[in-house]
């Protein structure tokens, strides 16, 4: 199985440990001499970067989180003067202005590499023809993913989001061998391949590379069998790098956080309290490598947990599992946590349950109500009325047992929701909180 960098990616946890004090250090003088926030913040702790002595030390330092990069819009948060900066993107700026990160050439060589390591990881070789279906534009996905494609020498196709008719053209025709895209656009191009009589294995396709938005193992079954390809996970968000920060090996039993550039930490996120190696928690990031706009102790929302036992494939960094959703998506339903993903593995468990589905949660009274739409195949939906009742019933009995929390099941015709060409929106809040 290859490895990209050998070097960095099979370090000893001595030297990585060594090597991430070393850079912790030099990233906090750079963010205290240069970063209105962050000298704001150390200030008002009393802290400055010599107190950090050990990497046990970090969790003495205050957390960045969304708000403030909204505070430090638009060029606030950076590291550099603007004139070193050679790259700008953004989120989607969807509850707000965007938060603006910047990239200085150095930055932008880091994430290009890191991307290779994860897409190398994943399979990807300079023979693939790597067929991108993420959006171009302010959003990192795509051109992580591009870049990192073309150092380890692979043909690339910037295809971009949307037209799914003529992504099933070019796939076909060029032989595409890598897609990279959300899941659950790869779950839509299957809808239309099987529309429209495209047979999966007369394509070429043989990987995915597929993140951006939380997808259960379930998920990752129906596009391997659907779409016959192998399906790997990876992981990054725009405030910290874009795609790069960890990806799945073949063996795909977590995803690797590239440490050598990022430390990850577990945090309780009631309290803020960092948890116990193997606990489930949020997932906390401090970038140790990064010229223009490092961050410390941030706050990704993402509830995960990290393994630290060594990997099969050689590589020695930690593995987070799958993100399990958010802690700001997570619903809170009459006192019990839920997670969208939860109930898309009972979904996908049940034959006749089609790969899209949404969440509907609204206040009656004093109480909240869970209610879960889902397509199904035309043989249930147009079912006889007992048959589809006790289909209902299955469906709410399994979930009840897996969510701790009763949940009602409106069955949808097929072919009735949306189809998403990026992330998916899965929830409808129409609680007044």
């Amino acid at each position: 199985m290859r490895i990209w960098d050998p070097v960095n990616e099979c370090l000893s946890r001595d030297e990585l440990e060594m090597l991430q004090l070393t850079r912790l250090r030099s990233t906090l003088e750079r963010v205290c001499r240069a970063v209105p926030c962050y000298q704001e913040k150390f200030r008002d702790l009393g802290i400055e970067p010599g107190d950090v002595s050990t990497l046990q030390d970090l969790a003495k330092l205050p957390f960045t989180t969304k708000e403030d990069l909204r505070l430090g819009y638009p060029y606030g948060m950076f590291a550099v003067p603007l004139r070193e900066v050679v790259r700008i993107h953004s989120s989607s700026g969807t509850t707000g202005k965007p938060t603006v990160v910047g990239y200085t050439r150095a930055d932008l060589n880091s994430w290009t590499e890191l991307a290779a390591r994860f897409m190398t990881a994943a399979g990807v070789t300079d023979e693939d023809i790597v067929h991108v279906a993420f959006g171009y534009g302010l959003f990192t996905g795509a051109f992580g993913l591009h870049y990192g494609a073309e150092r380890i020498g692979a043909s690339v196709i910037p295809m971009s989001s949307g037209n799914t008719d003529k992504q099933l053209m070019i796939m076909q025709d060029y032989r595409s061998t890598a897609l990279v895209s959300t899941p659950s656009y790869a779950l839509t191009m299957a809808d239309r391949m099987e529309k429209v009589g495209i047979d999966p294995a007369g394509l070429a396709l043989r990987v995915g590379l597929f993140g951006a938005e939380p997808w259960s193992e379930q998920m990752r079954r129906e596009i391997e069998e659907r779409l016959g390809i192998v399906a790997t996970d990876n992981y990054g968000l725009s405030e910290v790098m874009g795609p790069g920060i960890a990806g799945e090996c073949l063996h795909r039993r977590g995803m690797h956080i590239f440490e050598d550039q990022f430390i990850a930490e577990i945090i309780d996120p009631d309290s803020g309290e960092v948890l116990p190696p193997g606990s489930v928690g949020e997932l906390v990031l401090t970038t140790i490598n990064k010229e223009a706009f490092p961050m410390i102790r941030y706050r990704t929302r993402d509830i995960t947990r990290l393994h630290y036992e060594p990997c099969d494939c050689g590589r020695t960094h930690v593995r987070m599992e799958k993100t399990m959703g958010r802690s700001d998506d997570m619903l809170i339903i009459k006192g019990v946590n839920v997670f969208p993903t939860q109930i898309e593995e009972v979904l996908f468990q049940v034959e006749g349950c089609e790969p899209h589905y949404q969440l509907v949660v609204e206040r009656e009274g004093s109480s909240d109500t869970l209610e879960v739409q889902v397509e199904v195949n035309e043989r249930i939906f147009f079912d006889e009325m007992k048959k589809q009742r006790a289909f209902v019933d299955m469906l709410q009995k399994r979930l009840v047992s897996t969510l701790g929390v009763g949940a009602k099941v409106k069955l949808v015709e097929p072919s009735s929701m949306p189809r998403h060409e990026g992330k998916a929106q899965r929830v409808i809040d129409r609680r007044n909180l």
